[in-house]
């Protein structure tokens, strides 16, 4: 063998090299590069040209490389072979800084002289390959190293760690020429992808776990401590249950009153219906009291009232209620009779049907009502009973209604009101008509600011001529009101006024007219300390004579709210009665405490 013969063997071998790794880098410059140096665990960002030059350059650099190995001996390229460069990230370019004229690459390391972590041993530098047999080897170590990487691509997704599709794609390209440029290569060199580098990549913002509910930010009620409430069919119920005790100075308030301790038990509810056009409303209360020292007390009293709103077509709407009532006669009242053990009991029917028309700017209202009272007997001390049975009648009434919408927060209106009221037996036991013919005429303001000012207001003549000529007509100065005004949130005030007659079968007298008025306020001074306060005046007019009454009442509660279904209450409250009239005057003072529970 002469001694050219190994340089034109090595002259081939580098040809072929050269011609192998020109194909894999024109193949891979085919191939999409990642975007962003943090997917390819590089150092910043990278562009695509920056990434093309330098995979120019290593071409260049290893076809020069070839060139040197032409002019060495076999024996010296396998001993000496220059040293790969071994890049700190897979998937970058290697480079040969050996090369005469190579320069810094943009995948260069920085230098890591200040770092006293930094690993002090440089990696062993392995040989390139010069036989076939090694180059199979290596191949074969390629393809295990490329399981093994799947592998633990596999492992990463089973373990729940989201990455993106095309970032893992364009890793897997850029890996893929590094192995095809440097074949030689050794797997024991190769640097695995960390945990961390992983955790560092951008997450899709559809894969973000979401946070848990109790972590979430609850929005605070506005009443945390109101009744909830219970669903029955389509109405949601709301009742209230409240038990106590009261000490009174005047337990039946009269002239002739004795204190006492009395247990009393009140419930109240309301029912509102979930419908969406239509709506109804159901309320009632009812009270019992019993003596538990002092003066006997045993009676009761309450009420339950509906109410339904049907909208109509063409701006019409109607508007019906009916209602029930039972309480004793007040032994206060101008016809409670002196003596008895019981007064007798009082029971009211009531019901109405009402119209309202909206024209442009104008209002309508026809409402027609029909109300029946009747007594049971007085049951006197010596056991008999006294019947008033000839107190019974029913009084019709007709409203009409005309009114001008100046805003949506103002209407005016004017109104007329006619009625007729029938007694039962046409003659009472003096032998009086008790029947009369009722007018009135009333002019008032509708208010409608939402929660900060709503009601109406209105004053106007009531006159009520009775049917025998011999007692003259109850009339006087009618004044209504129903007003509620919130000058802050969690306060509430309301003022109330009401003119009615109050008829009589006393011989010779024809009744009289009452002007009832109520200032109430009621304050939320913390979410479970609700505070209220009333003052009441009123004032009753004798028909045929200068005969008066005048009432004065106030009252101050508290509850306080255990929690969301219970809580205790308690209030004071006093009234005084100072009239003309002989034998009127008195005064009550009370205490009360007790337990409220709702549902």
């Amino acid at each position: 063998m002469s001694g050219g013969q190994p340089e034109t063997k090595i002259g081939r071998k580098g040809i072929a090299v050269a011609a192998l790794l020109l194909t894999a880098s024109a193949l891979a410059l085919l191939r999409p590069a990642p975007a962003f140096s943090q997917e390819t665990e590089l150092r910043g960002e990278v562009s695509e040209s920056a990434i093309l030059a330098d995979q120019q350059r290593k071409a260049r650099q290893l076809r020069a490389q070839g060139t040197q190995d032409q002019n060495a001996p076999a024996a010296a390229v396998q001993d000496t072979a220059p040293t790969t460069y071994q890049p700190a990230s897979p998937g970058a370019v290697p480079e040969d800084d050996q090369t005469v004229g190579a320069s810094d690459g943009i995948f260069d390391q920085p230098p890591a002289a200040n770092d006293p972590l930094a690993d002090t041993t440089a990696p062993a530098k392995p040989r390139r390959p010069s036989t076939a047999r090694q180059r199979t080897q290596d191949a074969k170590a390629d393809t295990k190293a490329s399981t093994k990487i799947a592998d633990k691509k596999k492992t990463k997704k089973k373990a729940g760690e989201a990455t993106d599709s095309t970032t893992t794609a364009a890793t897997a390209s850029t890996r893929d020429r590094a192995d095809a440029a440097a074949a030689g290569d050794d797997d024991s060199n190769r640097r695995a992808v960390t945990i961390d580098s992983v955790d560092k990549q951008k997450l899709d913002p559809g894969q973000e776990r979401s946070g848990s509910i109790d972590g979430q930010k609850v929005k605070p009620q506005e009443d945390p401590f109101a009744a909830p409430g219970v669903r029955i069919g389509t109405f949601v119920f709301r009742p209230t249950l409240e038990q106590g005790f009261t000490a009174t100075s005047n337990a039946d308030a009269s002239s002739t009153g004795k204190s006492a301790v009395l247990s009393e038990t009140a419930l109240r509810f309301t029912a509102t219906s979930d419908w969406r056009e239509n709506s109804a409303l159901i309320t009632g209360y009812g009270q019992f009291r019993n003596t538990v020292s002092g003066q006997k007390i045993n009676d009761a009293q309450g009420r339950i009232e509906g109410q339904l709103n049907v909208d109509l077509d063409n701006e019409l709407r109607a508007i019906a209620k009916l209602g029930y009532e039972a309480a004793p006669e007040s032994a206060s009242s101008p016809d409670a009779i002196a003596g008895v053990t019981q007064q007798p009991l009082r029971q009211t029917v009531d019901g109405s049907l009402g119209l309202e028309k909206s024209v442009g700017k104008m209002r309508y209202a026809l409402t027609g009502s029909v109300s029946h009272d009747f007594y049971g007997d007085a049951e006197l001390s010596d056991g008999t009973s006294i019947s008033q049975k000839d107190r019974d009648n029913t009084l019709y009434t007709a409203t009409l209604r005309t009114g001008y919408q100046i805003s949506p927060a103002l209407t005016p209106f004017t109104e007329v009101e006619l009625g007729r009221r029938v007694y039962d037996q046409r003659l009472d036991t003096e032998g009086f008509e008790r029947s009369s013919k009722r007018i009135g005429a009333r002019a008032g303001v509708e208010l409608d600011m939402g929660e900060k000012l709503s009601g109406e207001f209105s004053v106007g003549w009531l006159r009520e001529a009775i049917d025998d000529s011999r007692l003259p007509a109850v009339a006087g100065p009618s004044i209504n009101a129903d007003l509620k005004w919130s000058p802050e949130r969690g306060t509430t005030i309301g003022l109330t006024g009401k003119t009615s007659v109050e008829t009589t079968t006393t011989a010779g007298e024809s009744g009289d007219i009452l002007y009832s008025g109520r200032l109430t306020g009621e304050r939320q001074i913390r979410a479970n300390l609700t505070g209220n306060s009333a003052l009441g005046l009123d004032w009753r007019d004798y028909t045929g004579s200068d005969g008066h009454d005048l009432i004065l009442s106030a009252e101050a509660g508290l509850t306080w709210w255990l929690n969301r279904y219970a809580g205790l209450t308690t209030r004071v409250r006093t009234e005084k009665l100072t009239s003309n009239l002989p034998g009127r005057d008195y005064t009550a003072n009370s205490v009360y405490l007790g337990l409220k529970v709702q549902r």
